[in-house]
């Protein structure tokens, strides 16, 4: 009988300790995550990549996490910043441009050689295999939420130019080492500069113009001081949102697998779907404004590009064994990519 009451009082016991649990688990606070973007909210990436996918996040977690924003660098101004601000904990995730920190991602510039891919659909479903498939170095310490590349940059300059002999002796803003090889093998003078100082640079006439994908050129007021846009294909620009691996890890399985959902191949489709009209539209203004001119690369100058853009891949390739095992792997995706398109 005492053996009994005694089992009875540990039952009782136990459920009240479980009753007084309840009440904390249900109204716990979600765990706040911090996303740095270090643009304004009104930028294309965050309009059509960012706030979508913490939007559908937020909710798919049941009050597990809640991921806030922090935009206009309120986390850290510095594009190249980016990155650190992830690994160091200062923010959680955050849109990062790889070819601003090299030494952090060097085999990326394997997806920057000029003349690789047709458009941002193959930029970025090859980078985000590549990527998730831990093919790359210096992803080892992120988990990866998005790896997208933009469509094919072209060159947009304040000074007249209408053929790629004029780029000779021009300053041209690049975005990575690899396209400044490239614009030096052009004839121009290339300077590595984050987007969001072109505007200004262009404006002060340290610069003659930049290389830029189409979406970017109203979001960064660079199409205010640039009226010349020449559409050579010089590369498109790997993209990339990480997510610090160890908070990732810790973080309950209902919210990891929040975000794995919206991971990968969700937002890689929600951009290729959203910049292909987005820039569509950016180049019907600028062919309508009669204060702006659209040149279209002449067959010859294509071919003399093309020429360029095959050397400099090549010296790239050969420059190590692993250059050239790279370029092998993304060459024989595009191929098979191609063949079932």
């Amino acid at each position: 009988m005492f053996a009994l009451f005694s089992i009875r009082v540990k039952h009782a016991s136990c459920a009240a300790i479980v009753m007084a649990l309840l009440p904390f688990t249900a109204n716990a606070e979600p765990e706040k995550l911090k996303f740095a973007f270090f643009a304004s909210d009104r930028e294309f990436a965050y309009s059509g990549v960012v706030k979508p996918f913490v939007d559908a996040v937020n909710p798919e977690s049941k009050g597990l996490i809640e991921i806030a924003v922090y935009p206009g660098g309120a986390l850290g101004r510095t594009y190249a910043q980016q990155a650190q601000l992830v690994l160091s904990g200062v923010a959680d995730m955050a849109w990062v441009h790889p070819a601003l920190t090299p030494e952090q991602f060097p085999d990326n510039a394997v997806l920057e050689l000029p003349g690789m891919f047709r458009d941002a659909a193959e930029a970025s479903r090859i980078f985000s295999q590549l990527a998730n498939a831990g093919i790359l170095k210096g992803y080892e310490d992120f988990f990866v939420i998005a790896a997208i590349g933009s469509d094919p940059v072209n060159i947009h300059t304040r000074t007249p130019i209408a053929s790629l002999a004029d780029l000779t002796g021009k300053k041209i803003r690049t975005s990575s080492r690899t396209e400044g090889a490239v614009l030096k093998a052009l004839g121009a003078e290339p300077e590595v500069m984050p987007i969001n100082e072109v505007a200004n640079a262009i404006n002060a006439g340290t610069i003659d113009g930049a290389t830029a994908s189409l979406e970017v050129l109203t979001d960064f007021g660079i199409s205010r001081f640039a009226t010349f846009h020449y559409l050579l294909n010089v590369g498109t620009i790997p993209l990339l949102i990480p997510m610090n691996r160890k908070k990732f890890e810790s973080l309950p399985a209902g919210a990891q697998e929040a975000i794995r959902k919206y991971s990968g191949q969700w937002p890689t489709k929600r951009y290729i779907d959203t910049v292909a009209a987005y820039d569509a539209e950016i180049l019907e203004k600028l062919k309508s404004d009669p204060r702006r001119k659209v040149i279209i690369p002449s067959d010859q100058d294509i071919a003399a590009a093309r020429a360029v853009y095959d050397s400099v891949a090549t010296q790239w390739a050969e420059a190590s064994p692993r250059n050239g095992e790279l370029l092998k792997i993304v060459k024989m995706e595009i191929a098979k990519m191609r063949s079932t398109r």
